[in-house]
């Protein structure tokens, strides 16, 4: 953790946020400028900067925020099959700290959203996007 990264703060306690889910390795929180009525950011709770510093042996790190991110969206009563997921990549991330975004309903978000949060643009990736590249960071 870092002590300039208000995601390091959130999960050390040091900025307060209410905390939908956490465990050991990653918590997940409301996003502060929802573009969805559940709009929610997972994160790993250890300091991984963006998409570009990851590699294969974060897979399963990925996967877990993929799962417990649905399993939070369904609990919320979000509509599972009317999702977005993603990150963003950079340098269009507002925040130095991997964070997948947990959106629901798409089919609500307006047309800023829509271009913010579109898939697997030059911004903005999909989970399987970016597992499918994960030996080659750089390529996103």
């Amino acid at each position: 953790m870092t002590s300039d990264c208000i995601f390091c703060n959130i999960c050390s306690g040091a900025q307060p946020t209410e905390i939908l889910y956490q465990d050991d390795e990653i918590a997940i929180f409301n996003d502060i400028k929802p573009a969805a009525k559940y709009h929610y950011l997972a994160i790993p709770k250890q300091h991984i900067q963006n998409v570009r510093s990851l590699t294969t042996d974060h897979k399963p790190l990925i996967e877990k925020l993929i799962n417990t991110g649905k399993n939070v969206l369904q609990e919320k009563g979000a509509d599972i099959n009317d999702i977005r997921l993603g990150f963003h990549v950079p340098p269009f991330n507002s925040i130095s700290h991997l964070h997948l975004h947990l959106i629901s309903p798409a089919s609500d978000m307006r047309l800023i959203g829509r271009m913010i949060f579109r898939p697997d643009t030059w911004w903005f990736a999909t989970p399987e996007h970016i597992i499918s590249n994960l030996p080659n960071p750089n390529k996103l």
